[in-house]
């Protein structure tokens, strides 16, 4: 685990040398939230491919930057687009930028991500905040030697998702009028989507939704100390019983048609969190 320190050290010593800005919340905008990117008074942007050991990202609508900048008053260090286990990254891989991000300073971390709704009170365009994950991509980023540099053994994952950053997220779609709902979020390797069968047993075993990121960025920020919370958009309905093939273009317009009130969410979040 000296290999992964030595990582985080000179991805942290580029971006010293580029800015001495300090974030005090991580970003990672998936799927619905990349344009957010554009809305942040940037100090800098640096594209991953720039930055030591970070691996770029090939997603369609993942544009592969990190912005380092002020949103709604609040010093924020973006992820403008995320990288996948489906892409073929190690799980390390894919959880390094959380680990810079802990390191250049923030103490929190807001994920967002697009998903399919399993349970019937979900439809497309539906925002709901993260109350728990279920792992099932069959690894998991802290397997290995631990570094207690970087955080302990064996983290307690009894709240994975901080209450009083939900409950803020929750009071500020009541103030802005966004209608928000609940979910338990499943994370699966991909990059297939579910058979039908697949979408019963993740709605048996207690899922609301399902996805193919933000799981790992979870745990490693858990094991970090940092606060998470966590906003999905819900792109395509997941009924077996009237399951039809899924389109990426389709999940994408979802994705986007939800953006902006997706936006005012998160703006409005970032204005009244307290960390």
């Amino acid at each position: 685990m000296s290999d992964l320190w030595n990582k985080i050290e000179e991805a942290v010593a580029y971006i010293r040398s580029q800015t001495d800005f300090t974030p005090e919340i991580g970003l990672i905008l998936g799927t619905g939230l990349g344009e957010l990117g554009g809305r942040i008074d940037a100090v800098c942007t640096l594209p991953y491919t720039d930055v030591p050991h970070f691996v770029a990202s090939t997603a369609t609508g993942h544009a592969g930057n990190l912005v380092l900048g002020t949103l709604a008053g609040r010093r924020v260090l973006a992820m403008q687009g995320r990288v996948h286990f489906y892409e073929g990254y190690t799980m390390q891989d894919i959880t390094l930028p959380v680990r810079v991000m802990k390191a250049l300073g923030a103490r929190a971390l807001l994920i967002s991500n697009a998903v399919g709704g399993m349970n019937p009170h979900l439809v497309p365009g539906d925002i709901a905040v993260t109350t728990d994950h279920i792992n099932l991509m069959g690894d998991n980023p802290l397997i290995g030697p631990n570094d207690d540099r970087l955080g302990v053994r064996f983290p307690d994952m009894s709240e994975p998702y901080d209450r009083e950053l939900l409950a803020t997220m929750e009071q500020t779609a009541l103030d802005e009028k966004i209608p928000l709902k609940r979910a338990v979020f499943a994370a699966v390797a991909g990059p297939n989507l579910e058979t039908g069968a697949e979408y019963r047993f993740l709605r048996a075993v207690g899922a609301d939704t399902v996805g193919m990121s933000s799981v790992p960025e979870c745990i490693v920020a858990v094991h970090g100390g940092l606060r998470v919370v966590g906003v999905q958009v819900i792109t395509d309905a997941c009924f077996p019983d009237t399951l039809e093939p899924a389109h990426v273009e389709e999940i994408i317009r979802v994705a986007n048609e939800a953006q902006p009130r997706l936006e005012a969410l998160v703006t409005g979040f970032l204005s009244r969190v307290e960390i």
